[in-house]
């Protein structure tokens, strides 16, 4: 497990920043908490490590204090791996997850594995062509075609993991809309820019009423 963006200098200018953070707001369903917990679980070249550097990358540009940590599981053997990313108003002290707020699966292991990790009160988002059976939860559960999106809009199915941050900003509200934007132009391959903020846009784009959600 790797700590990429806990230093405690990184933590100041976060909180430093925070001025200008509030001139992007954030909307969604848990936009409102000042501390939040956040798991992204998929398999071996899903893009999983990515998706918790960009979204630690948008808290940052928020002006909120940040840490992402990163687990690799047997993926030859068809396990599956994680990023975790912790985003605070205020420095943050123990840089582990303990209970997530926000579950995203891009893989049906994955969703099984770790919905065990989320909050009674937290949100599981998860891609709706992989993952056939998503498992029980007493929280809202949102699932959304990811990959098949991907595909259609980028012609890459390699895109799904910025499909889905766009979709995890846009429901969630845990980083804005600018920031994230931001980041995935600074950390995604060079090259690549153009097509994966095409990704992020259709994330993005999805409207409530195409959400298919459950309330358990």
């Amino acid at each position: 497990m790797t700590d990429v963006s806990g230093a405690p200098r990184k933590r100041t200018e976060s909180m430093l920043g925070s001025v200008a953070a509030s001139f992007r707001p954030r909307f969604g369903l848990l936009a409102d908490r000042d501390f939040v917990e956040v798991r992204l679980g998929g398999s071996g070249g899903q893009g999983v490590v990515l998706m918790g550097i960009i979204l630690a990358t948008a808290a940052n540009h928020d002006g909120r204090c940040v840490v992402e940590t990163e687990s690799y599981g047997p993926e030859a053997r068809g396990g599956y791996s994680r990023s975790d990313v912790i985003i605070a108003e205020a420095p943050i002290d123990y840089p582990k997850l303990d209970n997530a707020d926000l579950l995203v699966a891009l893989s049906q292991d994955s969703a099984q594995g770790y919905v065990k990790s989320l909050r009674r009160n937290g949100v599981l988002i998860y891609d709706s062509e992989i993952v056939k059976n998503p498992p029980a939860f007493a929280g809202a559960t949102i699932g959304l075609p990811f990959s098949l999106w991907a595909k259609e809009e980028t012609g890459r199915i390699q895109a799904t993991n910025v499909v889905a941050l766009g979709a995890v900003a846009r429901i969630t509200g845990v980083v804005s809309i600018q920031s994230i934007r931001e980041a995935v132009s600074e950390a995604v391959p060079a090259g690549t820019t153009e097509v994966n903020l095409k990704a992020l846009d259709r994330g993005l784009s999805v409207d409530p009423a195409e959400w298919e959600t459950d309330q358990r």
